[in-house]
């Protein structure tokens, strides 16, 4: 039987794709584990709800270090000691800087609710009602420096609806990321997607379009 991978994620708060991993990581078939959640805020729903599956949990709270710099070094040792394959970015609310996002760079990847390149950063269901969208969506990446950047790994989309609004929005777009995160997950952790040259290069053989897009109408 073939090792399952181990991961990492990151969280600040609730961590409902958090739990979409861990309930994924379950099945048999899943190719990896989730062996730590760390989180900036010792306070962070997340943990709790880690701990109550079993995992290991680590709170470093950014505000006991003296600047980003010694806070990302404490996390990057923790990480280190955990030994992940990849690491998981899950509403982590806080901007790596570059000596930590090149030290795990093509093994840490983040979900953010837009269909990227659109709307990177905050507000996205906003603005993409705004901005008179049909549909809007959800993007895993690999993380590096730039913000919500990196290479994309897999989308998905909803529509939006006559009288949406950002809370309604979000309930249906957070639907499709926890379906989208454990699915791109896996592709990396299988090494059907992988980041070589700054890119996102999906693997020939068994990767169809589906794999590629997971479209979401609810």
């Amino acid at each position: 039987m073939t090792q399952r991978k181990r991961i990492a994620v990151l969280v600040s708060g609730r961590g409902s794709n958090m739990e979409a991993l861990i309930e994924a990581s379950k099945a048999a078939d899943f190719p990896g584990e989730i062996v730590l959640v760390l989180s900036n805020r010792p306070e962070a729903k997340g943990l709790q709800a880690a701990a109550a599956a079993g995992i290991d949990t680590l709170a470093l709270d950014h505000k006991a270090y003296p600047d980003r710099a010694a806070h990302e070094a404490a996390v990057a040792q923790a990480l280190d000691a955990a030994r992940p394959d990849v690491i998981c970015l899950a509403g982590y609310m806080r901007l790596l800087g570059r000596d930590f996002v090149e030290r795990f760079l093509g093994r840490m990847i983040n979900i953010h609710p837009s269909l990227l390149p659109l709307f990177p950063g905050l507000h996205t269901h906003e603005r993409a009602i705004e901005a008179g969208m049909r549909v809007h969506g959800c993007t895993v990446h690999f993380v590096t420096e730039e913000m919500d950047g990196g290479p994309i790994i897999a989308q998905a989309a909803v529509p939006i609806v006559p009288g949406d609004d950002a809370d309604t929005l979000s309930s249906r777009l957070l639907r499709a990321e926890h379906r989208l995160y454990p699915h791109a997950l896996a592709m990396v952790l299988r090494g059907d997607v992988a980041y070589r040259d700054g890119k996102a290069e999906l693997t020939s053989g068994n990767i169809g379009a589906s794999d590629e897009i997971l479209v979401s109408p609810a």
